[in-house]
């Protein structure tokens, strides 16, 4: 049995389809990520998932559930650590969990140890008689992750849960984050879209873009299916230098990207003085030459033809439309 199932999820915002047509499968106990730039269509998704938003049309069931039909069973079965923090900076950490578990309905007893449980979990129970509004970011995402296994759901929606926080403690939440699912069996899925983060901690990426699923598989499979070695080359004259470099012997594919070129090709360093005698003959400019193993960039790039971060300028406008949609 499936944790979540999905088939022709679709959301749209008068003229506007945040997420369109989406199907996809989630095993349990997985760590699923959901790749892809802001605006890409993935908080859409959780929210539709979690039954915050409704679907346009399509359908999904969480836990066996129903999102349409059994939203309550739905909710009763997950957790939620939100891309926006929903802590209450006037209560202690304690005092957030307490609410939570009363909202839950969690018998007094049951509440009191699992709060001290987990707390201890995220390396907070020496804090929790502190106020939130003390707590550094890194502090309170993983408050809120505490917050959100209280009830001990079976699926954990994790919505970019280390967005904006510093590179130690995003690897500190990682670690969390991996030992929930391999001591808990929990199921989690998660929107990111930091490449190292979605490489180290999913079992399976579906990179998302425009609001469809472009790719799906394991990150090593996503990278091996471009194949090679990729090499990146800069240069004023692109197209010039792409028509030439077309008949390299081993390419297996050559992509333009505004004014570089992506090589994918086996063996790559054996190549490089040809590129640069046959560009030198041709009196073809090269800015840089670079050669790297493939990456999830070089198949975020291979599929969707510009970088994540290229992407963000567009996908935040995207955002901006569709919260102007919504007023």
């Amino acid at each position: 049995m499936f944790a979540i199932t999905v088939e022709n999820l679709t959301k749209e915002f008068g003229n506007f389809t945040a997420v369109n047509g989406l199907s996809f499968n989630i095993d349990q106990g997985e760590v699923f990520g959901l790749l892809g730039p802001n605006g890409a269509g993935k908080t859409t998704t959780m929210s539709m998932l979690s039954t915050m938003l409704k679907p346009s049309s399509g359908k999904a069931s969480v836990n066996g559930y129903d999102i349409m039909k059994s939203e309550d069973e739905v909710r009763r079965s997950i957790g939620i650590v939100f891309q926006d923090q929903s802590l209450d900076e006037e209560l202690t950490a304690y005092e957030n969990m307490d609410f939570h578990g009363r909202l839950y309905r969690l018998p007094k007893g049951i509440r009191q140890k699992r709060i001290i449980r987990l707390l201890e979990l995220v390396e907070l129970a020496d804090k929790k008689d502190n106020l939130v509004k003390t707590y550094s970011g890194g502090m309170r995402r993983r408050l809120e992750i505490a917050r959100g296994l209280l009830h001990e759901p079976k699926v954990l929606f994790l919505d970019e849960p280390t967005l904006g926080l510093d590179p130690q403690t995003r690897n500190h939440l990682w670690d969390y984050i991996e030992k929930l699912s391999r001591e808990k069996g929990i199921t989690i899925i998660l929107t990111t879209h930091y490449m190292e983060e979605a490489d180290k901690l999913c079992h399976r990426i579906a990179i998302i873009d425009k609001g469809s699923i472009i790719a799906l598989d394991t990150s090593e499979k996503l990278k091996n299916d471009i194949g090679g070695d990729v090499i990146n080359i800069v240069s004023p004259e692109r197209d010039k230098l792409c028509s030439v470099l077309s008949s390299l012997p081993g390419i297996r594919n050559i992509e333009m990207h505004d004014s570089s070129l992506t090589i994918g090709l086996k063996n790559a360093e054996k190549h490089v003085a040809m590129i640069v005698n046959m560009a030198y003959e041709r009196n073809i400019p090269i800015d840089s030459i670079s050669i790297h193993k493939p990456t999830l960039e070089d198949v975020f790039l291979h599929f969707t033809g510009r970088t994540i971060r290229e992407e963000e300028a567009s996908g935040k406008e995207q955002m901006r439309m569709m919260r102007r949609i919504r007023r």
